[in-house]
């Protein structure tokens, strides 16, 4: 999607000779020896009373003028890493023979180098971390690498890592330093925010009544709640300020991926049902809906405990279930790897997602197919592309169902791949085989949106709406359609937005703060929801067929 891409380091070659000897591989290099060459050259350079002499014992200048070759220069540039990725830094060796990039391709960044000549690249350092930065010494004989909170130095010879270590200290005056915080944010918004007049706020007036409150604040949760406050008397979305701490070893409960039976009264969690991939499902397991556990890790669940803390900071790891039949009376032990609750979320999604489309298939028949948007993002983007040409591509219409989603970049790529038109049709002796465009859908559609979605799940449906592509089935959607721009602050426990760029319709209005309403509203009732019903998806199944059976 528009912003999955990965990154590549690129080369621009001046001289048409510069690029005619990078092209070269190993072979014909060395043995036009400019290998030899090269190394000469390097030898016959020396200082003199401070001054640099080239073989010949000509001066060379500090500053070297810069040939270029503007003829054809365009067609001179190479891609010089050898796969994409995520890529915070890179930079050539002073001979030019070699590529050092910091490169996500497994967990955070790690330091790569590439020859490249042979195209040969390995792994120097395990480094981590989302991001980092490098320089390279004047004599290019050593990398200095920032990442993962650490700075590394590296030889470039020897390709030996040492640690630099640093103590400092700091005096901290957090009062002084929030007093800045304060009127940075206040100035950031004055300068950025993405209408002039602040959609008609006083600015200047709130700053004066919310900068007294300062002096009785202590701690970054209250200064940012406070900040929230402030920010939000602009009566817009994509503001507010969030304080989040990680303190090595807080609790962390972890979890089963299971429902338990609320209604049970006894000693002991009575299992309602098992989630598909839960930790529990194995091939010796004996664990099923109606088991009872009796005990975690030896200590007994008694009728009304808290039983949470049996599990804190057990995720990714084993955990000892005492278990209980009712029905046979018989008991027994298993081991099961605990997950984390982030886990059981995803389990918990994918069970609703299989729901929905259950829903969608039951009422159509089989003939209509669904497909979840979570996020506007790459990864919700590929879901999208291979559910929809997948497991959907023989359906005769989509529901593409956009709730709870939270936003991201996606509503062009969303819109442009749903608004495929046939034009051609491949027809090899009588059999249709296939139609253009095959990479987009090219038949009916409706998009289902809720009071949930959010920032671009709130540019999408109107997107889709303005294209003219289909309709839009649920509730309306608050207008929170602007792109943020959020800071990190020098505490880092802070961040603060700001909707930095207003999205405006071609009426001329801005789509924040203007509600996007459906075609056709429909309300879900918990108590049908409670009982697995959906409205909204049942309305969208019934527009479908209206349309693909007129």
């Amino acid at each position: 999607a528009s912003w999955g891409a990965q990154d590549d380091v690129y080369g621009m070659f001046l001289t048409r000779d510069a690029y005619d000897k990078f092209r070269l591989n190993k072979e014909e290099y060395d043995m036009l020896n400019y290998g030899k060459k090269k190394g000469k050259e390097e030898k016959d350079v020396k200082k003199d009373d401070g001054k640099k002499k080239g073989g010949s014992g000509t001066e060379i200048p500090d500053s070297l003028s810069v040939k270029i070759d503007w003829n054809g220069l365009y067609d001179r540039k190479v891609r010089l890493s050898v796969n994409s990725a995520g890529i915070s830094d890179a930079l050539i060796s002073k001979d030019g023979e070699k590529l050092y990039s910091l490169a996500s391709f497994e967990k955070g960044n790690d330091l790569w180098e590439t020859d490249l000549r042979t195209h040969e690249t390995k792994l120097l350092i395990k480094i981590g971390g989302n991001a980092g930065n490098m320089i390279m010494d004047k004599k290019g004989q050593n990398i200095y690498v920032l990442a993962g909170g650490r700075i590394l130095k590296l030889g470039v010879k020897d390709k030996k890592s040492t640690p630099i270590k640093l103590d400092a200290e700091m005096v901290l005056n957090a009062q002084a330093e929030r007093e800045y915080m304060f009127e940075h944010m206040w100035r950031q918004v004055l300068k950025k925010f993405y209408v002039k007049d602040l959609q008609g706020v006083d600015w200047e007036y709130y700053r004066e009544q919310y900068k007294p409150f300062l002096a009785s604040i202590n701690n970054d949760r209250d200064f940012a709640e406070m900040m929230s406050e402030l920010l939000g008397e602009l009566n817009a979305s994509h503001t507010g300020c969030r304080y989040r701490h990680n303190e090595p070893g807080e609790d962390e409960t972890a979890a089963l991926g299971l429902f338990y039976d609320n209604a049970y009264e006894g000693n002991g969690l009575r299992i309602a049902e098992v989630m598909d991939k839960s930790p529990v499902i194995s091939e010796d397991s004996r664990i099923k809906k109606g088991t009872v556990i009796e005990k975690i890790d030896g200590t007994p669940v008694t009728a009304g405990m808290n039983y949470y803390p049996l599990l804190n900071r057990k995720s990714g790891k084993y955990v000892l279930l005492s278990l209980y039949d009712e029905k046979t009376g018989q008991r027994w032990d298993e081991k099961v790897k605990a997950i984390s609750q982030g886990q059981e979320n995803q389990l918990k999604y994918e069970r609703w997602v299989k729901k929905c489309r259950a829903i969608v298939d039951e009422r159509s028949g089989g003939r209509i197919g669904y497909v979840h948007v979570r996020g506007m993002d790459t990864r919700s983007y590929r879901t999208v592309y291979e559910e929809v040409l997948g497991r959907n591509a023989g359906k005769e219409a989509l529901i593409v169902d956009t709730r709870f989603n939270g936003g991201g970049w996606l509503h062009d790529d969303l819109a442009t791949f749903l608004n495929g038109k046939v034009y051609m049709t491949f027809l090899p002796r009588g059999q249709v085989l296939g139609r253009e465009p095959q990479f987009k859908w090219a038949k009916p559609s409706v998009v289902v949106m809720g009071e949930g979605n959010y920032s671009d799940a709130h540019m999408f449906p109107y997107t889709y709406k303005a294209l003219g592509i289909g309709k839009l089935v649920g509730m309306p959607v608050p207008g929170t359609g602007t792109a943020v721009w959020w800071e990190r602050l020098q505490d880092p426990d802070l961040v603060f937005g700001i909707p930095q760029i207003g999205m405006m319709d071609n009426d001329g209005n801005f789509l924040e703060n203007h509600q996007l309403e459906p075609d056709i509203r429909v309300a879900d009732d918990p108590g049908k929801i409670s009982k697995g019903e959906d409205q909204q998806l049942e309305a969208a199944v019934k527009e479908l067929l209206r349309e693909v059976d007129e």
